[in-house]
């Protein structure tokens, strides 16, 4: 159960601190490039699931901290929604990256 402790811990420390290095463009103050950005899915039902992944990732994090990460099953299902968040936002960032260039 100790190692499900250190990864659950570990990923979530990294998800957010390529969280805060993501946001560093968008609060550099040059924003010209992003003003005329605009994101509009062809169908809204297409940002269910990312809702959906969110939710998720900010309950079982509060799920694990208030049980002080004592569940192994909840700390693997956070590392796993930790991991395919961060891959949805890879991919949210680099097509915005693209979009911006």
């Amino acid at each position: 159960m100790k190692v499900s402790q250190i990864a659950a811990k570990a990923i979530v420390r990294v998800f957010f601190v390529l969280l805060l290095m993501a946001l560093i463009p968008f609060v550099k103050g040059d924003d010209t490039h992003l003003s005329h950005l605009y994101l509009m899915p062809k169908n809204m039902w297409t940002l269910a699931f990312p809702i959906l992944l969110i939710i998720g990732f900010v309950a079982l994090l509060v799920i694990c901290s208030l049980k002080k990460y004592q569940k192994a099953d909840l700390n693997w299902l956070l590392v796993l929604n930790t991991f395919i968040l961060m891959a949805y936002a890879a991919t949210l960032y680099f097509r915005i990256y693209q979009l911006t260039r």
